[in-house]
């Protein structure tokens, strides 16, 4: 599965099929070095603790419909506002969008 997401928007679609597909290797490029992963508030991981924290905490029955209610981007950084969550996303050097900061 291509991981690359060229938008803000792109990024929460692969966020989607990487859970659902349950796919470890395409989740964690989806996340900058030194991202955070926050669940709840309950929990929380980074590094290849997040690909771990997502998996345990996905309900297999829950449909995450990638569905940003508001994106609001400056330069190469962006917040992204959804009834799920609220997230910080950037683009790399490469030009990839990757999460810094996931709040679900």
């Amino acid at each position: 599965m291509n991981s690359d997401a060229q938008t803000p928007e792109e990024l929460e679609m692969l966020f989607e099929d990487s859970l659902l597909l349950r796919d470890p290797k395409s989740l964690m490029a989806l996340f900058a070095d030194g991202a955070v992963l926050d669940i709840d508030g309950e929990a929380s991981a980074r590094g290849k603790d997040i690909v771990r924290l997502a998996l345990a905490t996905w309900d297999s029955d829950q449909t995450y419909v990638a569905a940003p209610q508001r994106v609001i981007q400056a330069r190469d950084m962006a917040l992204i506002v959804s009834k799920r969550g609220i997230n910080v996303v950037r683009r790399n050097s490469s030009g990839i969008w990757q999460y810094v900061i996931v709040c679900q």
